[in-house]
């Protein structure tokens, strides 16, 4: 087991985008803990029945979020039953966090770090679940590795985050202005700088083939892989999503893995 201390260039951007952006998700996360189990994932609300991406029973697990922001989904599994650790790259994130951990008497580990070097031994988890978090502000070359080395054998890892098609048809990347056309490589998919004088922040992603081969190289199996497609072509943009374009294109995936 190791622990690196100087973290990549990334970290530290994406950690100051998001302590200067963590109070506009607070209203979002207070009303999420509101909430006792998933009901729904992703930008669409897609049902959780179809993805299964979480037990329904947790009792006795140990339970890992990687890049967890205000923890509503560590909340999900402590709920079910789980023993659970949340890690996140904002310490402003975790601020809302542990308050609303607080709030509602729910027993949540959180720590503020990089989800690509997490300070536990190797088989520490049953399960490990990004929604959002390290599944695209993460290098995935470093977090799958590092979620497999933290899973027990036979543990499995659920991840949704934007799909690849987001990221070629996106003016700006992985948000913001989506156009019917292929603006950026796809094979070159890796590491997307956002190019805006107040936003330095970074996200990443793979094309699909790439991620197959960097699960299998890793040590997981696939057990499923959504494409999620907005059900709804005239409900309202969210988080800068295009409706229409989203019931035509996939701009979400979801991935459940098993660790061999």
């Amino acid at each position: 087991m190791k622990f690196v201390n100087q973290l990549p260039d990334y970290v530290l951007a994406n950690r100051e985008y998001w302590d200067g952006v963590a109070h506009e998700w607070v209203a979002m996360g207070e009303r999420a803990w509101t909430i006792p189990e998933p009901n729904g994932w992703g930008v669409w609300n897609f049902p959780a029945s179809e993805l299964n991406l979480m037990p329904e029973d947790m009792t006795g697990m140990r339970a890992i979020e990687l890049g967890c922001g205000t923890a509503y989904v560590a909340a999900w599994m402590a709920r079910k039953g789980a023993d659970v650790v949340g890690i996140d790259n904002s310490e402003k994130q975790l601020e809302t966090a542990r308050r609303l951990a607080s709030q509602h008497g729910i027993d949540l580990e959180l720590i503020h770090g990089n989800a690509e070097d997490v300070p536990y031994p190797d088989e520490s988890f049953d399960f490990a679940i990004s929604e959002y978090g390290a599944a695209i502000w993460a290098d995935p070359y470093k977090w799958i590795p590092e979620a497999h080395r933290l899973l027990k054998p036979g543990g499995e890892l659920s991840f949704l985050g934007h799909h690849p098609f987001l990221m070629v048809c996106g003016e700006r990347f992985g948000e913001g202005l989506v156009k019917r056309e292929l603006l950026h490589p796809y094979f070159e998919l890796h590491r997307a700088n956002w190019q805006d004088e107040y936003d330095k922040s970074v996200e990443f992603n793979l094309p699909i083939s790439r991620w197959m081969e960097l699960f299998d190289e890793t040590g997981f199996d696939v057990l499923a892989f959504h494409e999620l497609q907005n059900p709804d072509p005239e409900a309202e943009d969210r988080f800068g999503v295009d409706p229409a374009w989203s019931h035509n294109f996939p701009s979400e995936q979801a991935w459940r893995l098993r660790k061999r």
